[in-house]
């Protein structure tokens, strides 16, 4: 705990020294995920100094980490007691951190079931931009008077403070598991996973892909033994085997882009119809999330194609550099509450300035 106490020391004076001299700082954990978003500017501010499981109670469904905690080691510790982290944070290569897997706030093929990392976070400790350690939330769900920040910190990309714990409700393993296969184009597909949605079916994860030139739809479904039985007969379809841990962790050739090409992230209403672009999309989260290969120069139909569906699309990765900005300009309130938010967390602008 002394070396833990230590490492937090050396952390806050080093922010504090950035915020008094106007050096930038880049919060980062094992590095997983510096492909994602815009510019990665100033000094690397390294968190895995602050590691370790400060509290676990299995009975209470709750653990309490170190943000520098590697994710692989957090999901051993669940997996002793049969749970799990529902939401399945990708892990795009070795020495992600649970710091690095709450700030980025990117959830798994079971986000549309089962929720998203920001609705498992009960609490976290953070120190802002002028070196304050401050506390929100707790250990229970009902534990928040006014605005949520704990959970404001899922998906703020280390932009408003350093998260140094973070309490996060966990859920046991289900004990029943299926995975159906289904032969169909994409718009019976849509179609299908939109009437299964209104029906009281254990549907867990489920994505749509070209193989072979063929139309497949697979669907995960877990829950109670029963319920997945009762599930499997009424759906039909055949048991099959799918490799659901290569699209979490994006090793499916399909997350590669061609040279030339930008692999899109377009997050969408799940009743959107079949979007009208040349190559054909791998399609999650029961329509909601639509994986899409284009050219740099088909960016604003990309954007205009996701915002008529009810969303935004993001410039994932880039076969040959990034050209292109990653994320849709917010409208104006939302930009201006944005830059309200990092005005009262980091007034001199000392975290990861321009990642978002």
């Amino acid at each position: 705990m002394l070396l833990m106490d230590q490492a937090l020391e050396d952390i806050t004076q080093r922010i504090r020294s950035a915020a008094a001299s106007g050096t930038l700082l880049r919060i980062r954990g094992g590095g997983t995920k510096d492909f994602y978003g815009e510019a990665l500017n100033g000094e690397v501010l390294d968190t895995r100094a602050l590691a370790g499981v400060t509290s676990y109670e299995p009975s209470e469904l709750v653990v309490t980490v170190r943000t520098g905690t590697p994710l692989a080691e957090l999901e051993a510790l669940l997996a002793q007691s049969g749970q799990c982290l529902p939401f399945e944070p990708p892990r795009f290569a070795d020495g992600g951190t649970v710091g690095g897997m709450v700030a980025s706030g990117l959830s798994g093929p079971a986000r549309a079931s089962a929720g998203s990392v920001r609705d498992y976070v009960l609490g976290a400790s953070l120190i802002n931009g002028k070196g304050e350690a401050l506390t929100f939330g707790g250990t229970v769900m009902k534990n928040v008077a006014g605005y949520d920040v704990s959970r404001l910190m899922a998906g703020s990309m280390g932009t408003l403070a350093l998260i140094t714990d973070v309490s996060l409700k966990v859920l046991p393993v289900p004990p029943g598991e299926a995975t159906l296969r289904f032969a169909m184009d994409q718009a019976r597909a849509l179609k299908a996973l939109n009437d299964w949605g209104g029906q009281p079916l254990p549907l867990n994860a489920s994505c749509w892909m070209q193989e072979a030139g063929n139309g497949v739809l697979s669907v995960r479904l877990r829950g109670a033994v029963a319920a997945v039985d009762a599930a499997r007969r009424k759906m039909g379809g055949e048991d099959a085997s799918f490799d659901w841990q290569a699209v979490r962790d994006q090793t499916h050739p399909f997350f590669v882009p061609s040279h030339g090409m930008g692999l899109w992230r377009l997050s969408v209403a799940q009743a959107a119809p079949v979007l009208d672009f040349a190559s054909s999309p791998l399609i999650e989260w029961h329509g909601g999330l639509r994986w899409l290969q284009a050219p740099a120069g088909d960016a604003q139909r990309v954007r205009e194609a996701a915002l008529a569906a009810s969303g935004h699309a993001s410039l994932w990765r880039e076969g040959a550099g990034k050209t292109l900005p990653a994320f849709t300009p917010l409208a104006a309130p939302l930009d201006r509450m944005n830059h309200s938010l990092r005005q009262q967390f980091d007034p001199a602008g000392v975290f990861n300035t321009g990642r978002l």
